[in-house]
């Protein structure tokens, strides 16, 4: 018995046939179910389901808007996305890796998950939202939504569950941003560079990268994202400089108006009106957060820790005010934190509705389990200069001191060179969290990420836990 047979045929007609779809139509697009009975052959599968899709489409789309829905039709909506998905799954199932060795030639290019799941769009049509699909989704605030983004996720899940897909597209996410190879030449020159939502510089032997979104107390959004990830790039490749620092910079909100802050996380803000894609966070944890954690690929040499092919070195963190959320994340891909002695971290997870990316697999590693449990399920607080604050914490400094103690762990970390720094990173990791271990969590990530960043649950915590309904994006 197949997924879909576990379901029963006649009561999800009578469903949609109750919102006032079209009988014939039901029937149509119910006679095509059983697509996939057949031995297995790409091509046929391919054809046959992406008719099936584009029915189940042209269904979804008489009905009105989401907003706009009766009981009887938002019902119908739901049955016909959890049909559709269930034949997805069945799909990929079948099929995840003759897709991806055709979407990359064979492995023999590589593809970020924005061009990925792009690519899967053309070519099997309705397997993930193609572009006008998006479109009018990216429109609307997160609760009017549909969530065709989840078929991404679904897609995603499916590759990285695989384990030569999986790592292959690990290795496509830790390589350099296109943009980084001009930007290094600006950087070798005037030792500066500027992107929206992150500055890069040269000091001495430390290149700084500051977190910048001061509307938004250092948040992160889908416009910081790039500049962030190309600072980590080129600063992790700049062959001046021998140790790299990430701060936050000074913010513009009234409360902390000239204050440095590490950051608030994601922008909720713009998470509510739905100006935050499904992609943000696969794009987010697999490229810069893992980055800071294993350093820049190279396409010629594979990036896991034995065969050692990635640009890496220590990087610094400097706490200042707050870490929330995916502040807090970049921390444990950090190898050194210094905080003040008056911040504090949080994983406010439980008041989100999400999941707080890499820090299931990665916080327990320096709180242990009963602590993690408590900061990501119950959304403890944890203050750094308290014993479990400095579980996380290498270093608490006075508020007013942090610029002097920064310079001597600068000076300690560099003062006897750190040409061990990639060999002892690459063999913590490989007892700690090798990428076959990452890349495995990610698997999960982006199938469970996928259907919290759409759950009505993320809308009710966000209006009862951070007022969105009244914050203007």
């Amino acid at each position: 018995m197949t997924l879909l047979e576990q379901y029963p045929r006649n009561d999800a007609a009578a469903v949609l046939v109750r919102a006032g779809l079209s009988r014939a139509a039901v029937t149509a697009w119910l006679d095509h179910e059983d697509v996939l009975a057949g031995d297995g052959d790409y091509r046929r599968d391919t054809e046959q389901t992406s008719r099936r899709w584009r029915i189940g489409a042209d269904l979804l789309a008489v009905l009105p808007p989401k907003q706009a829905r009766s009981d009887a039709q938002t019902a119908a909506a739901a049955t016909i996305l959890e049909r559709e998905r269930i034949l997805r799954r069945m799909f990929l199932d079948r099929h995840v890796e003759t897709l991806y060795r055709r979407l990359t030639g064979d492995f023999s290019k590589f593809k970020r998950v924005d061009e990925l799941v792009r690519d899967a769009a053309a070519a099997v049509p309705g397997l993930v939202p193609d572009d006008k699909q998006l479109d009018r989704e990216k429109a609307l605030p997160q609760q009017y939504k549909d969530g065709f983004e989840i078929d991404q996720g679904l897609f995603l899940s499916r590759v990285l569950g695989n384990a030569a897909c999986g790592m292959h597209l690990c290795h496509a996410m830790l390589l350099p941003r296109p943009e980084a190879t001009e930007q290094r030449r600006g950087f070798s020159r005037h030792a500066k560079l500027e992107f929206e939502g992150a500055t890069l510089e040269r000091r001495g032997r430390a290149a700084l990268v500051t977190m910048h979104n001061p509307r938004f107390l250092n948040a992160e959004d889908e416009t910081t994202l790039d500049g962030f990830e190309i600072a980590v790039d080129v600063a992790t490749l700049d062959p001046a400089t021998e140790i790299a620092i990430l701060r936050g910079g000074a913010v513009e909100h009234p409360k902390y108006r000239g204050r440095r802050l590490f950051s608030a996380g994601i922008n909720l803000t713009l998470l509510y009106h739905g100006k935050i894609s499904y992609l943000w966070y696969i794009k987010r944890d697999m490229g810069v957060v893992n980055k800071l954690f294993r350093g820049v690929a190279r396409p010629e040499i594979g990036p896991d820790e034995l065969a050692g092919g990635t640009t890496e070195k220590p990087w610094i963190g400097v706490v200042e005010g707050f870490a929330i959320g995916g502040g807090c994340q970049l921390l444990l891909a950090l190898d050194y934190v210094l905080a003040a002695s008056d911040a504090y971290m949080t994983l406010p997870a439980r008041k989100e509705g999400i999941i707080p990316g890499a820090a299931n697999l990665r916080l327990w590693r320096f709180t242990g389990d009963r602590i993690a449990r408590q900061a990501i399920l119950y959304g403890r607080r944890l203050d750094c200069d308290t014993p479990e604050g400095r579980l996380i914490c290498d270093e608490i400094a006075p508020a007013a001191k942090v610029d002097a103690a920064l310079d001597r762990a600068v000076e300690v970390f560099t003062s006897s060179g750190v040409v061990s720094a990639a060999g002892n990173r690459r063999a913590i990791r490989i007892g700690q969290e090798p990428l076959d271990l990452f890349r495995r969590y990610m698997a999960l990530y982006a199938r469970e990420q996928a259907w919290c960043h759409f759950s009505p649950a993320l809308i009710a915590n966000l209006e009862r836990n951070w007022n969105a309904q009244n914050r203007a994006s």
